[in-house]
This record gives C-alpha cells, sequence and structure tokens, in this order.
C-alpha cells in the first residue's frame, strides 16, 4: 500500500498488476481490503488501482464531515490520478463507491474509459427524499458516535439489505467483519454525514448524457437495486445490464468467480 499526500491528507492506496488502468471503489465501512481477492485476478488484465476513500482503511479521517463531501471526494480522486501519472481509467465502484464513480465520470468523463457500477444509485432524485435521508443519517452517525464501533458495525450486519450474506461461510463474514471494525469511527461517521446519499446531488437528469460504456450488476435478490439498475439501462445511453442470480447486494461478495469473470469479459470486449 502506498500514502499519497492529496490536498493535505493522506489517501492509501494499492497498485497492482499491469495494463489498463482500473481504479476500485469500496462501499461504506470497507477499504482496498474488500477487493484482495478480485485484484489477484483482475491485476491479470490491468493494472488495478484499489482506494481507501477518506475515512475508510488506511486513509485519514479529518474531523471536518464537509471535507468528506462528494465533490472533496471527487477532486481527491482526480489529484490521485494526475499524481500517479494516468490520463484516464477504467473506474469500478461499488455501492458508496459506485455513486462516486457516477460523480467522477459525469464532472471528468474525458478521464473515464468505461464504467463498472457495482449495485449503485444516481442519488434520489426528490429534494424532500434527500432531506429525510440526510437527516436519517445524521441520526445514524450520532447514534455511531455514542454505541462505538462494534455495535454500529453489528448493527450495519444486520441490515435487510445485507441478508443474503448470512449464507456466505463463517469465515468469509468474520473477515469482512474484521475489516469493517478496522475502520476508524470519526471517519465513518462523518463519511455519513459529508458522503451520504441525503447530501449528493442527483444525476438522474445526468444519466442521458453520460456516453461512457457502462455495466451495471445488481444481484438478482436485491430487488431495490435491480429496479434502479434497470432504470438506469433506460437512461444511459450505453449502457450493459448484467443481473446476477443467486446473489444479493454484495455481488463480488456473495458470486466472485462470476463477478470477476464478467468484469473482465466486458473491458477486454470494449
Amino acid at each position: 500500500m502506498t500514502l499519497l499526500v492529496i490536498k493535505g491528507v493522506n489517501l492509501n492506496v494499492k497498485l497492482v498488476g499491469s495494463g489498463q488502468p482500473l481504479a476500485l471503489l469500496h462501499g461504506f465501512t470497507g477499504s482496498a481490503a474488500n477487493w484482495h481477492s478480485h485484484i489477484a485476478v483482475l491485476a491479470r488484465q490491468f493494472l488495478t488501482i484499489a482506494v481507501d476513500l477518506l475515512g475508510h482503511g488506511g486513509s485519514d479521517s479529518p474531523a471536518d464531515p464537509g471535507r468528506y463531501s462528494m465533490e472533496r471526494c471527487v477532486e481527491d480522486l482526480i489529484a490521485v490520478l494526475d499524481q500517479l501519472g494516468f490520463e484516464y481509467v477504467n473506474l469500478l465502484g461499488y455501492s458508496m463507491g459506485g455513486r462516486v464513480a457516477m460523480h467522477v465520470a459525469a464532472t471528468h468523463p474525458e478521464r473515464v474509459r468505461a464504467l463498472v457500477l457495482e449495485s449503485a444509485s444516481p442519488g434520489l432524485a426528490d429534494s424532500a427524499e434527500r432531506q429525510a435521508r440526510a437527516a436519517s443519517d445524521e441520526v445514524l452517525a450520532e447514534r455511531f458516535e455514542r454505541e462505538g464501533l462494534e455495535a454500529f458495525v453489528s448493527y450495519w450486519e444486520s441490515l435487510p439489505l445485507f441478508a443474503s450474506q448470512m449464507r456466505l461461510l463463517e469465515s468469509v463474514r468474520a473477515d469482512l467483519r474484521a475489516q469493517r471494525l478496522q475502520n476508524s469511527p470519526l471517519g465513518l461517521a462523518n463519511s455519513l454525514r459529508g458522503l451520504g446519499t441525503g447530501v449528493q446531488s442527483s444525476l438522474w437528469e445526468c444519466l442521458p448524457d453520460l456516453r461512457i460504456p457502462t455495466l451495471l450488476i445488481a444481484g438478482e435478490l436485491d430487488s431495490k437495486f435491480v429496479g434502479i439498475a434497470r432504470a438506469m439501462a433506460q437512461a444511459l445511453p450505453t449502457a450493459t445490464l448484467a443481473i446476477i442470480p443467486d446473489a444479493g447486494h454484495t455481488v463480488h461478495l456473495e458470486q466472485p468467480d462470476e463477478f470477476n469473470r464478467l468484469v473482465s469479459a466486458w473491458l477486454s470486449n470494449l
């Protein structure tokens, strides 16, 4: 892992492999470590760049929630590409990382060759919904600060969104929990405040103008995000939709072989 000084903060970045650059962005409570087994496969074809987003993994956790905003996050990632000397990347994002990837592509389309979005959303189109979600995330952040990291991770694991993960091997679930518990409590609470769905702008109206080749991945058991992916596929001019059987929200964890095969084949065929 390499620590890069980006706009006054340290961001943890892991580079493995060779070939066209493929940046990997994790979800909330995740880190670059979530991509470890996938990098072993993807790095045979690509130069993989796994980033710990601010407040996660080995990256810094500033006290100011404003430092975690979507706009600052996008600026950080563009600065990472500049510092590493990449003119463009293929960009893969899961859940929160998918939202970040979409904002990078929408604001800097010349830097993104292709998008892979797993269980991702362009945001909430309705302003009242965004306000309600921001208020809900603030309550969650305060609960996090009050109860501590371990209690919050237990709560997060129990969400219906992740119910299908209970079918995974106990050792896999234990590894995922251990990774989550390595995060900074301050970083995760501020990530909710600064980078949550309620405080980001909606990209639904921007999708028809986003002409970057895009692979949309959703797990068949995750009905909410299957619906979002289908709506996105209709709005995007150059989208490929893949609904993965026997998988929920975290396709790359629940069906890793199919995920790696799909991503590798789609990117190679562009």
